[in-house]
């Protein structure tokens, strides 16, 4: 088992649905998550009407909610255990443990018996995806200071003040500071 830093899992709620999405695409299953949502109690699927909302389903978020419709918390729990194994093991395996230990307890077991390919392929990229965009932000953030520093040198050399001082200022090489203003040993 590859041994991982110790890392937090996030959602990033711009494309983690696609789990969601397969798991509510049954009919019987949506109409649970909307009469969980609304109130109501309708039992004939054709009768749906739709409206979008975003709410957390974070673990310890909307307990009753996720009481009212057991698939939603379920889907919550298996989401959890991920984020959990992820932090321990390669993400592959910390994927196919969670889907192979919510099948053991019966959560979404009927759904990850059926799926269970396509759940893992899904869950993997889905994470994957997020540890590359993770990645690319501070990759920009770093970008971003680095820019800030040099117009702050640049500034302050403008001003008057020595390469050695600037370079200590901004935490950057008095090569670096020569570079960015133009100044010559």
């Amino acid at each position: 088992m590859a041994e991982k830093e110790s890392k937090k899992v996030t959602v990033n709620r711009t494309y983690k649905d696609t789990v969601f999405r397969k798991l509510f695409s049954d009919r019987k299953n949506l109409l649970s998550l909307y009469n969980a949502i609304n109130g109501t109690a309708y039992t004939d699927e054709t009768e749906l009407e739709l409206k979008v909302v975003t709410i957390n389903i974070n673990d310890g978020h909307n307990e009753e909610l996720m009481e009212q419709c057991k698939i939603l918390g379920e889907y919550a729990q298996y989401v959890e255990i991920v984020r959990k194994n992820a932090e321990a093991m390669s993400l592959d395996v910390a994927v196919q443990n969670a889907v192979d230990e919510c099948i053991q307890k019966g959560i979404l077991e009927d759904f990850l018996r059926a799926n269970r390919a396509e759940v893992i392929a899904m869950s993997i990229f889905e994470y994957d995806k997020e540890e590359e965009e993770q990645k690319l932000q501070k990759t920009y953030e770093a970008i971003g200071e680095k820019k800030k520093a040099k117009a702050i040198a640049i500034s302050l050399w403008q001003e008057g003040d020595s390469i050695d001082k600037i370079a200590r200022i901004v935490g950057e090489k008095e090569k670096t500071i020569r570079e960015w203003t133009g100044e010559k040993n």
